[in-house]
């Protein structure tokens, strides 16, 4: 049996790890960094919105994006862990995936996995455990699911 992987992840960074069965240490088996999640909204766009002085009335309206440049900074970082993980399970190196992350970053992993890395999902959990140990994060793994 191959063994399941569980990636531990927020907007900055995401750590897989590999379990052989639901008693076998965690054991990292890589770092996704990624710094610029670590950016203020600032940092990442030093523009200010243009403004709409518009024909009529007496004040402006600033333009704003639907996604700010902190967010699309997640959902691109995103896309490179679902990718990178993509990858791997078209290698065979796993089977079942445990997904542990950061509230604000899971819904993004959740949107940038295809249909067929979701079919490999058995536990999510939204928490940011990202700088926890392997043993810290292993308490927040099911005890009923068998890794």
């Amino acid at each position: 049996m191959k063994s399941a992987w569980i990636l531990v992840a927020d907007s900055s960074r995401a750590r897989i790890f590999e379990a052989e069965n639901s008693v076998a240490e965690l054991i990292e088996i890589e770092t996704l960094a990624h710094p610029a999640g670590r950016l203020h909204e600032q940092e990442l766009d030093s523009d200010l919105p243009g403004k709409d002085m518009g024909g009529q009335g007496a004040g402006g309206h600033a333009y704003s994006d639907e996604v700010s440049p902190k967010e699309q900074e997640e959902i691109g970082f995103a896309k490179s862990v679902a990718s990178h993980l993509c990858d791997e399970l078209n290698q065979n190196k796993f089977d079942r995936l445990f997904v542990v992350a950061a509230p604000s970053f899971l819904g993004d992993l959740r949107n940038a996995f295809s249909t067929r890395l979701t079919k490999h999902v058995v536990f999510t959990l939204d928490k940011n455990v990202v700088s926890l140990s392997p043993k810290e994060i292993r308490g927040y793994l099911p005890h009923s699911l068998a890794l």
